[in-house]
């Protein structure tokens, strides 16, 4: 059990030392196109429920 255990971390280490990990200004890069979406979609969906709201008000009076 205790082989099968060490063997599992020996080939973990193995892998990660496989990986292409990016470079800072990629991760940069990356967050930035996240952050940028997310306000996009959240000031969309936000247009939205504002319309929505304003439709069932006048629907509802």
């Amino acid at each position: 059990m205790v082989k099968k255990v060490v063997q599992f971390f020996k080939d973990s280490y193995a892998e990660l030392r496989k990986v292409v990990w990016p470079s800072k200004e990629d991760v940069i890069s990356s967050t930035k196109v996240v952050i940028v979406s997310t306000i996009l979609i959240a000031l969309v969906l936000g247009l939205i429920d504002v319309l929505l709201v304003a439709g069932i008000d006048v629907i509802f009076r």
